[in-house]
């Protein structure tokens, strides 16, 4: 697939402590966190289940670069990385351009509607074969993909006024409860909440599982 970004660069300067609240959006982030004494550390995080909560110090400025769904970045790239950290766009570029079966299937688990026997179909493989290559590469099983494409989904109609209940009949939801549950696993937040905080939203709107877009540079 062409045209298809390796990442999204986001920069977080932090002025004052903060607890930043981190949302699930099935991405590894890269993360350059340069701290007030000068000190800069490379992290690389994992796929979040639940929002989580972070404490963050005044003075710490954090790059990070969101890598598409499913990416991971090598130890041995890591490694470039700590040595250089100038270069972390280019190594990540080098990781993480081959766009792969894996890719494909991520992206059909995050289709409206999806199914993980209707995903394994449109890439051509069985359930079992999916369940092992997911496993072999250390990911949440497929119906994570599935689930939370489902929830941001319903998350970036909040905004459109639709009724919830016909939003929640749009994601495939069973019905608005059904959508409420699962967005508070997700979000922390039932879709009422939601709709009465447009920076959550707006979080949710960056890319990720199931609206990955071209290269952009965020302030978040």
């Amino acid at each position: 697939m062409q045209d298809i970004a390796s990442f999204h660069r986001w920069v977080h300067p932090v002025n004052r402590a903060e607890r930043y609240l981190v949302l699930p959006d099935g991405c590894r982030d890269v993360l350059c966190i340069r701290h007030a004494d000068g000190l800069v550390q490379i992290v690389s995080t994992g796929f979040d289940v639940r929002p989580r909560l972070v404490d963050l110090l005044p003075g710490t400025t954090i790059t990070g670069y969101r890598l598409r769904p499913g990416a991971g970045v090598s130890a041995p790239a890591m490694q470039a990385i700590a040595a250089d950290h100038d270069r972390i766009g280019e190594i990540l570029d080098e990781q993480c351009e081959a766009w792969t079966h894996l890719d494909e299937a991520i992206l059909a688990l995050s289709f409206p509607g999806a199914t993980v026997g209707a995903a394994c179909r449109s890439i051509g493989i069985s359930i079992r074969t999916m369940q092992r290559v997911f496993l072999g590469r250390r990911l949440p099983p497929p119906d994570y993909w599935r689930l939370l494409g489902r929830a941001r989904r319903a998350t970036g109609l909040l905004s459109s006024g639709e009724p919830l209940a016909e939003i929640a009949s749009i994601c495939g939801f069973s019905d608005q409860a059904h959508m409420t549950r699962e967005l508070v696993r997700w979000f922390g937040h039932s879709p009422a909440q939601l709709r009465r905080q447009a920076d959550v939203l707006e979080r949710l709107r960056q890319p990720g599982l199931g609206n990955w877009a071209g290269e952009q540079i965020s302030t978040r």
